[in-house]
């Protein structure tokens, strides 16, 4: 089938569609010239800031007749100039890490397949491999025979999805959400969106580790059943945002069976450490949640966004998000995409996370992490100075400040450290946390060497004294 060239003679000299009767040559070379520019601006990065000194703008609005590939390229050039720079080996603010080189092949690949991931006809083998990889995950992390998952655009909607199964499976409008004081600011996101009051959320306290109290939930479930007001769901968290703790999961699971509640576990930082084995115990009791976020954009490499819900029972996304797709055939596989998430057109985001996992393998995806952890633990013990105080979930997350209870000090210090930092080379965050400014360390950075850390710890140690 050949469309009629006179339909389109005016975009003809722009070729901005590519020919679907042979290998398109103008295809061929924005590739190729836009991947050189990529590789060129990665393979430099260490040269450079983690972020850019001067960020400069290309035009925004289209031109008249549109541009031809130079320009373009020299537009996309610039936008790269001011992009924050993930594979320098000082970027250690955030939980961003450098992408993998198979996840960006595939997300190319996902953009010129342009399939939609809405309903199986739309994509059909791609639908099949995301119901299957989620499987894979239920299957790692301990999950029943029943379980699968779906795949969501960042952890804030797949804790939202859980959290919206919880209250459909509760049968109730209204009622109350438990979590942590340190829990994720998307869950009061999720509360809002559910149309849920305020006083909905409620955040208990958490221990000395940083983890939730079991005390206080044992405490609130007991004052709620007792004032007859119903909870929807307790989040535990499987690594918090400041210091990477991890709440006591197999002990709140338990509590949760007894008391018939849901638990959502939110596990977009620590959940890839399930993955694998020698490191597993860091999430014992997350196989007993209900639902599940994890995020393999927080540490394996996988661009962005990477985020999956996982259901203890899959057949309660279909109840929770069904609403029939009457202009769509009925699906081969057990469903359409967007009759088990909020997203209807959604891209096949799979692609990144399947084409990045099966180039670490099982032993490549253990030594991310235990790396991450390797490298934790050093900054850690070369940051032991009695000036400071520490705060260390278990994670591949630190933070610190100076040991002085004065937060005017701290937030001074911190400050004036990020700043004398990011001169250097290294780009840390300053989170307010308990009343004080932190500066936090992420050491999911695979290019940051032992030489790096000794050179930050070093840095940081001369401000103490400065």
């Amino acid at each position: 089938m050949h469309a009629s060239t006179d339909l389109r003679p005016d975009l003809d000299r722009l070729a901005p569609f590519a020919s679907p009767d042979r290998v398109d040559p103008v295809l061929q070379e924005f590739l190729h010239r836009a991947s050189d520019q990529l590789c060129n601006w990665i393979g430099a990065a260490s040269e450079g800031l983690p972020l850019p000194t001067v960020r400069p703008q290309p035009a925004v609005a289209p031109t008249a007749a549109g541009l031809e590939m130079d320009r373009l390229l020299k537009d996309l050039q610039l936008v790269m100039e001011g992009a924050y720079q993930p594979s320098h080996p000082g970027a250690l603010a955030h939980l961003d890490p450098p992408p993998l080189t198979a996840s960006i092949a595939a997300d190319l690949i996902c953009a010129g397949l342009n399939n939609n991931l809405l309903a199986e006809e739309l994509s059909p083998g791609l639908s099949d491999l995301e119901q299957r990889l989620c499987r894979w995950f239920c299957q790692r992390l301990g999950l029943p025979e029943q379980s699968g998952g779906v795949l969501a655009s960042g952890g804030t909607l797949s804790n939202l999805m859980g959290l919206v199964v919880a209250r459909t499976h509760a049968g109730a409008r209204d009622g109350v959400i438990l979590c942590s004081c340190d829990a994720h600011v998307s869950l009061q996101k999720a509360a809002t969106v559910m149309g849920l009051p305020d006083e909905a959320l409620l955040r208990l306290p958490v221990d000395a580790s940083g983890g939730l109290s079991l005390a206080g939930l044992n405490s609130v479930l007991s004052d709620l059943r007792h004032a007859g007001r119903r909870c929807l769901a307790v989040v535990a968290t499987a690594g918090t945002t400041v210091r990477g703790a991890v709440d006591p999961l197999d002990a709140i699971a338990r509590i949760c069976r007894r008391e018939e509640v849901w638990l959502h576990v939110d596990a977009a930082i620590g959940g890839v450490f399930a993955l694998w084995e020698p490191l597993a115990p860091l999430m014992e009791g997350l196989h007993r949640a209900d639902s599940i976020t994890v995020n393999p954009q927080k540490l394996l490499g996988i661009t962005k966004t990477s985020s999956m819900l996982l259901l203890r029972d899959r057949s309660l996304l279909r109840k929770a998000f069904a609403t029939g797709l009457p202009y769509m055939e009925s699906p081969c596989g057990d469903d359409h995409g967007g009759e088990v998430g909020l997203q209807g057109t959604r891209p096949a985001e799979v692609l990144k996370l399947w084409l990045g996992l099966r180039q670490l393998g099982i032993e490549g995806i253990g030594a991310v992490l235990e790396s991450a952890l390797e490298r934790k633990a050093m900054l850690k013990q070369l940051l032991e100075d009695d000036r400071l105080l520490l705060l260390d979930g278990g994670l591949h997350l630190l933070a610190f400040r100076p040991r002085q209870d004065d937060p005017v000090v701290s937030a001074r210090w911190t400050e004036q450290t990020r700043r004398e930092l990011m001169r250097q080379g290294f780009l840390l965050s300053r989170p307010r946390y308990d009343g004080h400014h932190w500066l936090k360390v992420v050491l999911g950075n695979p290019h940051t060497t032992r030489a790096h850390l000794m050179q930050l710890a070093g840095l940081i140690t001369q401000q103490l004294t400065d």
